[in-house]
């Protein structure tokens, strides 16, 4: 070899050997996945680089796992390292032994009552094996600790499918998670009371959810000015009675310094309890006196009913013989099963939404510092009645030609600037210690949902059942998840939120094909390389023996 040659060697070496120093030293990594799984988002960049005391991750997902666990272990691995190139992150030290990893992950998860998930497979020789695993991961900052759930189970969803949408929903959990660790003082919301709003038993499933993330509180409007202003915003829980000038002014001024309010509002009036005793009820137009507020905001609700033939099934006794019922299940229009929109962060990757007697939500103005967004919608096969209406359930047989609408709005967000009711109007009496009016708002959100039942839960043997759980058909749908992400997306400062929407393609391998070919499989990815390597050897070594041969 020319003393050229070997110059050129070396030279290379060093080239690289500065370059992957270079590298470490600026933490320079290339994501070329076409998902950009191994990348994570600005905010949750800047998120960690806010650290200032080093965050300690320690995952309890151990032990013999499928090949599905087995991928969300590594996904998550893999977050935890690139999580730990932008901040103070960390690992417990590895014990000695796989089993000893495990026995300390299942001793944690016990000390902090999780619930394992339950795995059953079925082994070669056709035995069924039982593995309990803790999909968890634990995170500890200045003393705090919070548990990262791993595992999205949604009901109707094949295993693969739900691995799949947990490795998608990692970076929001743990981002989530880190955000809460870090707040010195816990942000606050308020369920409102007053106007005949649900009762807190009503709404105690979702006030127990959101109390992981705020200090949840309850309470009426005094008529002092700016007595909303500490919270990071507000949920109005089917109202029944009218709101006053005051209380509009109240929470009006609110959204004007940039408060955010979840509505959820009833457009029609009806009697649950009628219905259940009786077996009808009249439905009539509902007026809170909140329509002119909402219509400047950019939204109106309709005072029509509507029906759905995409909707949950009620037990009727169809039976003509009094002493002995027979109940069948009939479909119930009127319980409408609410189509999710992919576009938002809100309700990406939810389920169905549950509700019974919606209004539709039409847009109002043309405002462009307002933008709307469709969060639930009905189906393709929807009715909208007129009301005043009367339900009755000896009525159960639709005429599905009435069904000619599609997708109608339930739930919008609404996001911009928005004018004030009582920008041209006087302050009315009874506000106290008013602050100078505005008549245009900051930068805000809200939601508007023109259904009250989304967030109701019922009960049963004294305990409340999840909001969105149907007794009849023991499904839960999803209406906890879509209260709880509503309040996120509404308080959402850093924009986190929308880490939800991050999406990488399910690649599934066809069982039955690898089943059938698994001879040829085994072949291509063994005995080939070694083929093609044997090739490339028998072509590139006579070439470089004659090329080094020279004659005598």
């Amino acid at each position: 070899m020319s003393v050229k040659a070997k110059w050129n060697i070396v030279l290379i070496v060093v080239v690289l050997a500065a370059f992957s120093l270079l590298a470490q030293q600026l933490r320079l990594r290339f994501d070329l996945t076409d998902d950009h799984r191994y990348s994570l988002s600005e905010p949750t960049k800047e998120l960690l680089r806010s650290l200032d005391s080093p965050l300690e991750v320690q995952l309890l997902l151990n032990g013999k796992m499928n090949p599905s666990f087995v991928n969300l272990r590594h996904a998550t691995d893999q977050l935890v390292k690139t999580m730990g190139l932008y901040g103070k992150v960390k690992t417990p030290s590895a014990l000695k032994t796989k089993q000893a990893t495990t026995e300390a992950a299942d001793q944690l998860a016990e000390e902090l009552h999780l619930t394992p998930v339950i795995i059953h497979e079925r082994a070669r020789d056709g035995q069924t094996v039982q593995t309990r695993l803790y999909p968890y991961a634990v995170l500890q900052y200045n003393g705090r600790r919070t548990v990262v759930p791993l595992l999205v189970n949604e009901r109707g969803k094949s295993g693969e499918e739900n691995i799949n949408r947990s490795i998608e929903q990692l970076e929001f959990a743990f981002a989530e998670a880190i955000s809460r660790l870090k707040r010195t003082d816990i942000p606050k919301i308020v369920f409102l009371e007053g106007h005949g709003e649900l009762e807190e038993r009503n709404v105690l499933d979702v006030e127990q959810q959101l109390a992981t993330f705020f200090q949840v509180d309850r309470g009426s409007l005094t008529g002092e000015d700016g007595q909303l202003d500490p919270y990071a915003a507000v949920i109005i829980a089917d109202p029944q009675n009218v709101f006053s000038e005051r209380d509009k002014y109240l929470l009006d001024q609110y959204v004007m310094r940039g408060g955010r309010v979840l509505w959820l509002l009833n457009g029609v009036r009806f009697s649950d309890d009628y219905l259940a005793t009786e077996g009808m009820t009249p439905v009539i137009p509902q007026d809170l006196g909140l329509q002119d507020m909402l219509f400047r905001y950019g939204v109106r609700i309709e005072p029509a009913l509507l029906q759905d033939l995409q909707c949950l099934p009620i037990p009727v006794d169809v039976s003509e013989d009094p002493n002995a019922p027979n109940f069948q299940p009939l479909p119930w229009t009127y319980a409408p099963l609410l189509l999710t929109s992919d576009a938002s962060p809100i309700t990406a990757k939810l389920g169905q939404v549950t509700a019974t007697f919606c209004s539709p939500i039409s847009a109002v103005g043309e405002d462009s510092l307002i933008r709307r967004e469709v969060l639930l919608a009905t189906s393709n096969h929807s009715a909208l009645t007129a009301t005043p209406a009367k339900v009755d359930l000896s009525d159960l047989n639709p005429d599905t030609e009435r069904f000619v609408h599609r997708f109608v709005p339930v739930a919008v967000a609404l996001d911009g600037s928005f004018p004030s009711l009582y920008a041209h109007q006087m302050i009315p009496d009874g506000v106290v210690a008013p602050h100078d009016k505005q008549t245009r708002s900051t930068a805000t959100h809200q939601v508007v949902v023109s259904a009250g039942s989304v967030i109701r839960n019922e009960w049963q043997q004294g305990q409340p059942l999840p909001c969105g759980f149907d007794r009849y058909t023991q499904m839960q749908f999803a209406n906890r998840d879509f209260i709880v992400n509503s309040v996120l997306y509404l308080t959402d400062d850093e924009g986190l939120i929308p880490l939800r929407m991050k999406t990488m393609p399910l690649r599934l391998i066809n069982d039955k094909t690898a089943r059938d070919n698994r001879l040829l499989i085994q072949l291509l990815t063994t005995a080939l390389p070694l083929v093609l390597l044997a090739l490339v050897a028998a072509v590139y070594l006579p070439l470089r023996k004659h090329q080094y041969t020279y004659p005598i």
